[in-house]
């Protein structure tokens, strides 16, 4: 069961499944107190199967919220209306109550492309990616960079067919990119793609505890000089760590966290966000 109690006094939340590692309370706090808003952000584990009663919830207490894994594109049923970009990508991240009712939003792209330009000094415009992983986070992103002219985009997951649907919907907006798919354990394609790639992206969830397995061959890392490695979580992970044995450009996801969040505060509030004072907060 929710334990609503945790956001007493709290019009905005990050919710997840899991959601202890969430640092987004603190960043997103520190932007609003900046703004003469207080502090309205908390943080709330919501299990699947209980995520409609989180959002009877939200129409009747809160303003706004922020969603990671799994509920980006669970969420949609539940939404009065989407953005244009949220609509086409079919995932959402941030949530707006508007006279009871939810709207949703995407700001993964925007924090993503962001993170990678301040990181690598890399731009969507012919960027080619390969990312490991097609889900929520993942296709928010790739949608966004096909959408500013990436080159090309591969889609390595373990359940190819995953990637493929996505593949071909990605395909179907933006027929200009070129996209790709493999399986995770498609050792000699995945060297292939990577190979001629700018940007490696680790999307999976495998990272977030420490017992979790590498979600590919990491010695496809090695001998890949130049390649630029990003993964979405925002510790140290065995993606992470492989880049850097490498000796590859790496980075996590702090920045992206960082950049998403700024844009949904400005969603929420309409006002410009003070990032260097959020990006103070998350360290």
């Amino acid at each position: 069961m929710i334990d609503f109690s945790v956001l007493k006094d709290c019009r905005y939340t990050v919710i997840g499944d899991p959601i202890a590692h969430s640092r987004s309370p603190q960043m997103q706090n520190a932007g609003f107190a900046a703004l003469g808003l207080g502090t309205p952000y908390g943080r709330l584990h919501v299990p699947v199967e209980e995520l409609p009663l989180f959002a009877e919830y939200a129409r009747k207490h809160l303003d706004g919220a922020n969603l990671t894994v799994p509920h980006k594109n669970r969420i949609l049923p539940e939404l009065a209306d989407m953005s244009p970009e949220a609509r086409l990508c079919g995932s959402v991240n941030t949530l707006l109550v508007r006279d009871g009712k939810l709207y949703g939003d995407t700001t993964d792209g925007y924090g993503f492309a962001k993170a990678v330009e301040e990181a690598f000094g890399l731009v969507p415009e012919n960027l080619r990616a390969v990312f490991f992983g097609a889900g929520g986070a993942a296709r928010a992103v790739v949608f966004y960079l096909a959408a500013h002219g990436a080159k090309s985009i591969t889609l390595a997951n373990r359940t190819v067919e995953k990637a493929e649907l996505l593949a071909q919907d990605l395909r179907s907006a933006y027929p200009e990119t070129e996209v790709h798919c493999a399986g995770l354990q498609d050792t000699h394609l995945l060297a292939e793609f990577l190979d001629g790639a700018d940007l490696a992206v680790q999307a999976t969830s495998m990272g977030l505890h420490k017992e979790d397995a590498p979600p590919f061959d990491l010695t496809l890392l090695e001998r890949r000089k130049g390649l630029c490695c990003f993964d979405m979580i925002y510790h140290s992970t065995p993606f992470l760590r492989a880049a850097e044995s490498a000796g590859l450009p790496n980075r996590g996801g702090n920045g992206m966290l960082l950049h998403q969040g700024a844009r949904s505060l400005e969603l929420w509030t309409g006002k410009t966000a003070p990032v260097e004072i959020m990006r103070e907060a998350l360290k």
